[in-house]
């Protein structure tokens, strides 16, 4: 049996990625203050492509991939997490988070630009900003997610010929025409 991949649910995943990631690159100069981190995440992808002046939109544009990679994911994913709805998207980030953080010896090692870059290896700086970083993605790209891929609202049902809005009933029911032509 194959499970079906519904494209509009993956669409609006990746969008919302795209979106959770931008946000993500937008708070960066605030946590690299905040924790006293050179660690940046545009930097490290856009440098990894270009040495030039162009690294920034390169590593915009990959981060935003990325999001938009992990958002399509996740859509398809999050309806049967046994998460509450709020907790899955920071859930799984932070699931990613732990489980790829061990990959910054790789790039201690073999990144083009790794003695421009902060080193990851034993960096605890780095690790708590790119913790919260993921949350705030995971919060982001779950509450957009959740609100775009919403289960449309049940329709209110038909009311009842029965009664009235009132409460005592409808007239028709009230008034009865006996076999003789008179109302009663």
């Amino acid at each position: 049996m194959s499970a079906r991949i519904d494209r509009t649910r993956t669409l609006r995943g990746a969008v919302c990625g795209a979106v959770a990631a931008a946000v993500w690159a937008l708070q960066q100069p605030l946590d690299k203050f905040i924790f006293s981190s050179r660690y940046d995440d545009v930097e490290l992808l856009g440098k990894a492509v270009t040495r030039g002046d162009g690294w920034y939109p390169a590593g915009l544009a990959l981060h935003m991939q990325n999001g938009a990679v992990f958002g399509a994911v996740y859509a398809n994913l999050a309806p049967v997490l046994p998460v509450a709805p709020a907790l899955r998207g920071p859930t799984l980030a932070l699931a990613e988070h732990l489980a790829l953080w061990p990959l910054g010896i790789v790039s201690d090692r073999l990144h083009p630009a790794r003695k421009e870059l902060p080193a990851f290896a034993g960096n605890r700086r780095a690790f708590a900003q790119s913790t919260w970083r993921h949350l705030l993605f995971g919060v982001v790209l779950g509450e957009l997610e959740r609100r775009l891929n919403a289960e449309p609202e049940p329709a209110p049902p038909e009311p009842e010929a029965d009664y009235s809005s009132n409460g005592h009933g409808s007239l028709e029911h009230a008034v009865t025409v006996s076999g003789s032509g008179e109302a009663t």
